[in-house]
């Protein structure tokens, strides 16, 4: 049974049974023709998933901060100055989010996290997804101190990937 199994995952990454690349039949998007898969949803490989942060850890202890900061740093390896740069911009951008008005900053958030979402997309940052999940989480509690509490764990990354 296993055999077929692995005959069956063998035939969803070709395409199909014939080899044609459609996308289509195995129920998977099409990946595109872009190096390293394209625009479409990659499938996770074992090791590739960073557990989620726990944002009230995150709100009350200092160390669970920096852990994850270490943690979040110790996953982007091979960033060029481009890249680094983008960071940086996306950094001033949560400072200038945590600094706006009470009534418009989950706004801002939200559209900070479809930033963030395009900068990993762009740039195959998959080891900042885990900030997008976090992000997510900020926008919904959408209080003061878990906003700040992101921006210095976004300050802890950009300081330690330096």
């Amino acid at each position: 049974m296993a055999e077929e199994e692995i005959q069956q995952e063998k035939q969803q990454n070709s395409g199909g049974p014939r080899g044609d690349n459609r996308g289509g039949r195995s129920g998977r998007p099409p990946q595109g023709n872009r190096p390293g898969g394209g625009g479409g949803a990659r499938p996770q490989r074992h090791g590739d998933h960073a557990p989620d942060i726990d944002l009230d850890k995150l709100i009350n202890d200092a160390l669970y901060l920096d852990n994850q900061a270490h943690a979040v740093v110790a996953r982007l390896r091979d960033m060029d100055s481009g890249t680094r740069s983008q960071l940086r911009r996306f950094y001033n951008a949560v400072r200038r989010a945590c600094r706006t008005a009470e009534a418009d900053r989950q706004h801002e958030f939200v559209m900070l996290r479809a930033r963030l979402a395009y900068t990993i997309a762009r740039h195959g940052l998959r080891s900042l997804d885990v900030l997008e999940r976090l992000l997510l989480q900020v926008t919904r509690k959408n209080e003061q101190r878990g906003y700040e509490r992101f921006r210095d764990l976004f300050e802890a990354i950009v300081a330690y990937n330096e």
